[in-house]
Formats: structure tokens, sequence, C-alpha cells
């Protein structure tokens, strides 16, 4: 293994750029997934903000969603 090997670079070479600070940002695939888990999956998120009564449930589900 020489010097201009992939593993060697890897090991001893300096990582270029800099990493975002903080938590990932949301995806909405993430959001979706959510969703499911909670039980609100495939629904039109603009139709359901139309209905009050679905849309406080959501969000009181959400809120009491545990967190890993």
């Amino acid at each position: 293994m020489g010097e201009e090997s992939g593993v060697y670079r890897v090991l001893v070479g300096k990582p270029e750029g800099k990493r975002p600070l903080g938590r990932p940002r949301r995806r909405w695939d993430d959001i979706n997934k959510d969703l499911q888990e909670v039980g609100c999956g495939g629904v039109e998120l603009n139709d359901l903000a139309q209905d009050t009564d679905r849309w406080r449930a959501l969000v009181h589900a959400v809120m009491n969603f545990p967190v890993p």
C-alpha cells in the first residue's frame, strides 16, 4: 500500500469543508414516516388542516409521540 492508495489517504488525510452545526434538517420523507406511525399516513395535509378537529387530534398525537 503506497501513499497513493485510497485507504492511506482516508487514514492520514484531513477532511475538507465543514459540516453544518446542529441537528439534521427534517425532510418530507421523515415527516410522512412520522405521520404513518401516528396513524395519519396518506392523508393530504392541506385537507387535514381544513378539518379543525382532526388537525387538533393530530397535533396532540404528535406532541405526545415518544422521542427516541
